[in-house]
């Protein structure tokens, strides 16, 4: 049977139309805060290139403020409102633009209403970045790009979302089970559905590993082939077909939160993580779900943010919902407060 081959595709660009970069002076101008010792720096950058030299300096307007915990840089722009968040060794951005609101009202009221849209950029980021061609690039188009983002994407497949097709037919986003019935347990499902289960594709990885789907996983993601799907198959983030170190997202959710690309945002001490404060959404959630928790991860979830209750919310494929949801049966899906899952989350990670 032929395979199909995991390939990166290239990035593509979209065409921002009237966008004009306006400089300012024919010299670039820095100018440094100096800040007190509790503060971080701040950089300004005034033009978008020095006199000689044709090396981009960073869109002209712009702050970039250094943090930590995690090490990043938050984007401002000449009014002072919040950009982008890139954050350091992760390729994931961080973007404001129009507010949205995601619901799954046949099970949970609550909302979820954010104004950041989460995408991938072509590189990692680095400190200083903000200066090359690259960033200043993809920057001016990923702020006015509106196409479905990490957080529209995982809802593509909550229970009774449209069903989506390619111009071949083959149909890659719509109401997702998490498997087949598990025969070790009358009320649970079957893990091992993977991307290219629910696509019915065989497929290849970059590692070597070829696999052909399980007929009878067709339509169906776990939990951390969820996560593949929406980060690596839709949005083409480095998929591996095996649970080693190495380039790309592994299989399984426990080889993802121990050797997974990106950052990890706290360390797993086998007990409940602690700083959500550095969480931001779309950033992948790590679990033990057992009844009685024993500090071994093995499932996996994408960060929503502050619900409108107050609750920091998460969406995943589950075996007791058949199925990726942000709904509350079978626990409602919060990090905060006393509950099944809050004791079970061990720590995070951003791609």
């Amino acid at each position: 049977m032929k395979f199909r081959k995991y390939r990166p595709r290239p990035t593509v660009l979209l065409t921002v139309a009237g966008f004009v970069l306006l400089i300012a002076a024919s010299t670039l101008t820095y100018v440094v805060v100096r800040p007190s010792p509790a503060d971080q720096p701040v950089l300004t950058l005034g033009g978008a290139k020095a006199s000689g030299d044709d090396q981009p300096r960073g869109a002209s307007g712009y702050t970039y403020q250094r943090l930590s915990k995690p090490d990043r840089t938050e984007i401002t722009d000449s009014s002072g409102h919040p950009v982008a968040v890139m954050t350091d060794n992760a390729r994931t951005a961080h973007l404001y633009g129009p507010s949205r609101t995601f619901e799954e009202p046949r099970y949970t009221d609550a909302k979820i209403e954010t104004d950041m849209w989460v995408r991938l950029a072509p590189q990692t980021w680095r400190a200083g970045a903000e200066r090359e061609r690259w960033f200043t690039d993809w920057l001016a188009a990923a702020r006015a790009d509106r196409s479905p983002d990490v957080l529209a994407i995982a809802f593509e497949y909550v229970d009774g979302a449209p069903v989506k097709r390619d111009n071949q037919g083959q149909q890659y986003s719509g109401d997702a089970s998490f498997g087949p019935p598990d025969p070790n347990d009358p009320e649970g499902r079957a893990e091992r559905s993977d991307f290219y289960d629910y696509l019915a594709l065989p497929w290849s990885f970059a590692d070597g590993k070829s696999v052909l789907p399980d007929p009878s996983r067709n339509l169906a993601l776990d939990c951390s082939g969820y996560l593949r799907m929406v980060y690596g198959h839709r949005l083409n983030y480095p998929l591996r077909g095996t649970n080693t170190p190495g380039e790309g997202l592994p299989r399984r959710a426990y080889a993802m939160a121990q050797f997974g690309p990106g950052v990890q945002l706290m360390p797993n001490s086998g007990q409940r993580a602690r700083g959500m404060e550095r969480l931001l959404p779309g950033d992948l959630l790590f679990f033990n779900a057992q009844p009685v928790p024993n500090g071994q991860i093995d499932h996996s979830g994408i960060y929503l943010g502050v619900d409108d209750g107050g609750h920091h919310r998460f969406i995943s494929s589950r075996s007791q919902t058949d199925g990726p949801t942000m709904g509350d049966l079978s626990g409602a899906p919060l990090l905060d407060g006393i509950g099944y899952w809050p004791d079970r989350w061990l720590t995070a990670r951003r791609l």
